[in-house]
């Protein structure tokens, strides 16, 4: 391109706008997991033990998902753990 073509040419800002706005949309697809906090995992843990999702050790000071049997020994790392696994199993869920 030459002269004035050079200057209107918005092909660049057009990528960068369409970039943009896809990573909007993958990030509002997101789920978020890390936001957790202590009081949040809390409360989240004892609704799943309640529900008979998490099962706790006691003598082990063990807390274990039980539809993936994996044992955590952080409320905080159960809690994200839990979310993130949902997220999946529904998005799995959705696809079928």
């Amino acid at each position: 391109m030459s002269g004035q073509d050079t200057i209107d040419d918005t092909t660049g800002d057009y990528n960068r706008l369409e970039t943009e706005l896809v990573a909007q949309d993958r990030d509002a697809s997101r789920v978020a997991t890390a936001d957790i906090d202590e009081a949040t995992a809390r409360r989240l843990v004892g609704d799943l033990v309640e529900d008979d999702v998490v099962t706790p050790i006691p003598d082990q000071r063990i807390l274990v998902h039980e539809p993936s049997s994996k044992p955590f020994e952080s409320i905080t790392q159960l809690a994200v753990f839990h979310r993130g696994w949902r997220a999946a199993t529904d998005a799995d869920a959705e696809d079928n």
